[in-house]
C-alpha cells in the first residue's frame, strides 16, 4: 500500500503497558491518515498511551496475534516519523529552561529536543533558522522570537509549540488537551488557528476529555474508558448523553452551538 493511502495508525489486538501497568489489552483502532478525529475520555482512559504509541515512545507487546503500524509500517525512523506527524501537547511547556527563546522552541523541533542547547547549536542552520522565523511569523507571533519562553503567557508558550511542530510541515498534527491552562480569549485564539490549519488542509487529531474543543470540522469522534472504545462513529451519533455517561460516568445533557457541542450537568437547575 502507498504511503499516502496507509492509515496513520492500525492497531490490531494490541496489549501496551506503561511501566507495571496494562492499559490496552487487545486493543484494535484504526484510524485513516487523512480523516480529522477528535478522542476523548477521562483521566486514564489510555489517550496518553495512545499517543506514545503513535509517537513511537511505547510499543505494543510482541507476539503473533498482534500488531502496530504507523503510516502502514510496523518499524519508523523516529526521526523521518516526526517529520509526517507533529504532535503538540501542553506537557512540553514545563521542560524549557529559562534561556530558551521563541526561536529556540520552535528551532527546536528539527530535532525534537527540548531546546537547542550546546552540540544541537551548532547544527542549526541558516535555512532552519528562517523557515522557524516565518513560522512564527504565520502564527502572529514573530515578536516572540527573542522573549525568554519562561516570561510569555500560557497562550503565547502553546503558539510557540505548535510552531514546533510545524516546521517540519507534517500532514498530520495531533494536539493532546489543547486548551489546557489557557483562559478564555487565548482558548478560543487557539482553537481559531486549529480550524485555520484544517480549513488549509492540514489533518487534525485532537486529544481531549471535553467536546467543546472539537472544531465543527472533525466528524469523526472516539470514546475511550479504562482502555476501551466505548463508542466510535459520526459525531452526531457518538455525542450523546448515554454514551458520555458511560465515557465519564457521571450524568450529562448536551447542546450543540453553531456546529460545537457542549455539555452540561443534567443535574442543572433551570
Amino acid at each position: 500500500m502507498p504511503l499516502s493511502e496507509a492509515p496513520l495508525i492500525e492497531m490490531k489486538n494490541a496489549t501496551v503497558y506503561r511501566g507495571d501497568t496494562r492499559v490496552f489489552d487487545r486493543f484494535s483502532l484504526t484510524i485513516p491518515q487523512h480523516e480529522p478525529v477528535a478522542i476523548l475520555g477521562p483521566n486514564g482512559s489510555g489517550k496518553t498511551t495512545l499517543l506514545k504509541v503513535i509517537n513511537r515512545e511505547l510499543y505494543p507487546v510482541q507476539d503473533d496475534v498482534s500488531s502496530v503500524r504507523i503510516l502502514g509500517r510496523d518499524r519508523w525512523n523516529v526521526w523521518s516519523l516526526r517529520s509526517r506527524i507533529g504532535i503538540v501537547t501542553h506537557e512540553l511547556q514545563a521542560h524549557y529552561d529559562a534561556s530558551a527563546t521563541g526561536l529556540d522552541v520552535i528551532l527546536s523541533g528539527f530535532h525534537s529536543s527540548i531546546g537547542v542547547h550546546g552540540m544541537l547549536a551548532g547544527r542549526i542552520t541558516a535555512a532552519q533558522r528562517e523557515l522557524a522565523y516565518t513560522t512564527l511569523k504565520s502564527l502572529d507571533a514573530h515578536d516572540l522570537s527573542g522573549r525568554r519562553y519562561t516570561d510569555m503567557s500560557t497562550g503565547q508558550q502553546r503558539r510557540c509549540l505548535l510552531g514546533r511542530a510545524l516546521v517540519h510541515d507534517p500532514d498530520t498534527l495531533i494536539l493532546d488537551e489543547p486548551t489546557a491552562g489557557l483562559d478564555l480569549a487565548a482558548a478560543f485564539d487557539y482553537l481559531e488557528r486549529i480550524r485555520r490549519l484544517s480549513e488549509a488542509g492540514r489533518n487534525i487529531v485532537l486529544v481531549s476529555h471535553t467536546t467543546g474543543e472539537i472544531p465543527p470540522e472533525i466528524q469523526r469522534v472516539i470514546l475511550l474508558r479504562s482502555g476501551q472504545v466505548i463508542a466510535d462513529g459520526k459525531k452526531d451519533s457518538v455525542l450523546t448523553a448515554h454514551n458520555l455517561q458511560r465515557t465519564f460516568g457521571v450524568e450529562v445533557r448536551i447542546a450543540m452551538v453553531a456546529g460545537h457541542y457542549f455539555t452540561y450537568p443534567a443535574a442543572s437547575r433551570a
